[in-house]
């Protein structure tokens, strides 16, 4: 019933932000316009009052999205940088995750684009003098299909440079190729001077081992070699590959730019025996850096911390998939007590959102249709363990993802592909002033998001504290419905919080049991506490926290109630009021 933590830190409140749509303040962005008619968002925008905002809201840390230069459609050729042809880049803005320079910044987020790189490390500085931390993406699986480095360090080859291109498979190569094969997707790649060739096929980044991809596919990608043969099953890694020795090269050119973390995209599709041997050396020199791993399967989590060294994992495949499926699925709020169960031991190591670039946005058609919902499934998300946070940014506005901006259409996400301008959040930065105009919902909104963000490391009990599952004593309990109520504590040092939500469309008086057994692993006696407060509205007023009587509380629909109870304060219930509960359960 009960998962114990031993962190003794603060709890991640990590901040996503795209730089390039962030501070993008175009009024009327075009549908699939270039950057000249959008525009771009720069880094030298984020200044210290946006930073400032983003601290107040109760963020640590801010992971800047889409900083390293990527495939885009724009022209700085005048720069000495490559240009990418259009045809296999999606969007005009292109994909953040189709790394065409893994040592460069995108010089679409630059004001001054020979000092590109500066304004990183100036944007770096001011982030940490705000009092934040600065995670970066590492794309380890693929890149794009043009990979050329304009500004790698001496002495480094870029990938593929010395690969043997007759082989499907080499040990020393960085690509996999479709030897005999021209590189045949199925969408257009123009004709004439215009045309995309590449001869022969390199696979794409989802493993897509043929010359053919279809238009669903990674298709602008090309998967990275770590001596895996997939043709035959075959692990080649000793010697140790040439892909690994210039992925541990990137990972130290970027933690010396003093950032703190990397969020690892697809870690799972690169071979744990990479991670094992790399992460410890960077963290050897960069000992304080830490690496969160975008990872889909369970059955890898605990070898992915244990093994592969990771700080965090996202849990998108158990938490936050159990959560959609509760709000937007009918399915029973009980389920979510198999989520702590699925990573017992290791649920302070899995981070937890509702949203992210890849996902839908809670407001969307697709989702919830109604931002306010997201109440119930952000408390538990919060609170449910001392691991990290993340929302993204927008989310906190509730912005419904509903704009239909180029390469991407209608599908409830804000693009990563065009050039754009996100309208919620472009009213509130207010060109940088963060004192644009909020509608009322938008203010009662965000104040719920900055009281749940900041309480998260206010609070010890969510900080570092334990956390205690009470569905297993309520499941027949009739003051409580298990299909649409869920409640659990968080527990540390002489204080309590019983936190109920409610999934469903009714405000609620539930009574939750607490089972003698929970008062023995809290160490709290049982009795009254005349003082209790309720810490998303802050009313007081006393609660019995008792075995013997149900833990009472009001939960507005799709609402949350986080009673605080301090064992300090706890007065006996006096054997007259005890009995009558006692006896009024039992009927």
């Amino acid at each position: 019933m009960s998962i114990e933590t031993t962190d003794s830190h603060c709890k991640p409140i990590i901040y996503q932000l795209l730089p390039r749509l962030f501070t993008n303040y175009c009024e009327a962005p075009t549908v699939g316009g270039s950057i000249e008619q959008n525009g771009s968002g720069k880094l030298n925008d984020i200044n210290p009052t946006i930073l400032k905002a983003i601290k107040d809201l109760g963020a640590t840390h801010v992971w800047y999205t889409g900083v390293i230069e990527h495939a885009h459609d724009a022209d700085y050729t005048s720069f000495g940088i490559r240009r990418q042809n259009p045809h296999i880049v999606k969007g005009k803005a292109g994909s953040p995750y189709a790394i065409c320079d893994y040592y460069d910044i995108d010089p679409d987020l630059a004001v001054d684009v020979p000092e590109r790189m500066a304004e990183f490390e100036a944007l770096v500085e001011r982030t940490h003098k705000a009092g934040l931390k600065v995670i970066i993406d590492f794309v380890p699986n693929h890149v794009a299909r043009q990979y050329h480095s304009d500004a790698k360090p001496n002495g480094i080859e870029d990938f593929g440079q010395a690969d043997n291109h007759e082989m499907f498979f080499a040990p020393g190569n960085n690509f996999y190729y479709m030897t005999r094969q021209q590189f045949a997707p199925h969408i257009d790649l123009g004709s004439g001077s215009d045309a995309y060739v590449e001869f022969p096929a390199k696979a794409s980044g989802n493993d897509c081992f043929t010359a053919f991809p279809g238009v669903n596919d990674w298709y602008e990608t090309v998967k990275l070699n770590y001596g895996v043969d997939y043709g035959d099953g075959s692990r080649h890694f000793d010697p140790v590959p040439d892909t690994w020795y210039k992925m541990l090269h990137i990972l130290r050119f970027w933690a010396s730019k003093d950032i703190d973390g990397f969020r690892c995209d697809m870690a799972h599709m690169v071979p744990m025996e990479f991670w094992h041997w790399a992460i410890p050396q960077v963290k050897d020199r960069y000992p304080d850096i830490i690496f969160i791993a975008e990872i889909y399967d369970v059955a890898l989590y605990r070898p992915f911390l244990a093994y592969a060294c990771f700080d965090y994992l996202y849990d998108k495949v158990n938490l936050y998939d159990t959560l959609r499926a509760v709000e937007t699925a009918n399915h029973s709020a009980a389920r979510i007590t198999g989520c702590w169960q699925t990573v017992e031991g290791v649920g302070h190591k899995m981070l937890n959102f509702l949203e992210n670039h890849d996902e839908q946005r809670f407001a969307s058609p697709y989702y919830a249709s109604d931002p306010a919902r997201a109440v119930p499934s952000m408390v538990v998300s919060t609170l449910f363990s001392t691991g990290p946070m993340m929302i993204y940014f927008g989310q906190e506005l509730g912005e419904p993802g509903t704009d239909a901006e180029g390469f991407s259409g209608h599908d409830g996400r804000t693009t990563i592909f065009d050039y754009w301008s996100v309208a919620t959040v472009r009213r509130w930065l207010n060109r940088g002033a963060c004192n644009g105009p909020f509608t009322p919902q938008q203010k009662k909104l965000r104040g719920f998001y900055r009281t749940l963000l900041r309480m998260a490391n206010e609070e010890k009990t969510i900080r570092e504290g334990g956390f205690f599952d009470l569905m297993y004593v309520n499941l027949e309990n009739p003051g409580l419905n298990p299909h649409r109520h869920y409640a659990f504590m968080r527990h540390a040092d002489g204080e309590a919080l019983v936190v109920i939500v409610n999934f469903g469309d009714e405000d609620s008086k539930v009574s939750v049991n607490i089972p003698r057994h929970a008062f023995g692993v809290l160490g709290f006696p049982e009795g009254v506490d005349p003082e209790a407060s309720e810490l998303l509205t802050g009313a007081k007023g006393g609660k019995t926290f008792a075995s013997s009587c149900p833990f009472v509380a009001e939960v507005p629909a799709h609402g949350a109630a986080i009673w605080k109870i301090c064992s300090d304060r706890i007065e006996p219930l006096r054997p007259a009021v005890a009995q009558k509960h006692k006896t009024v359960k039992k009927n």
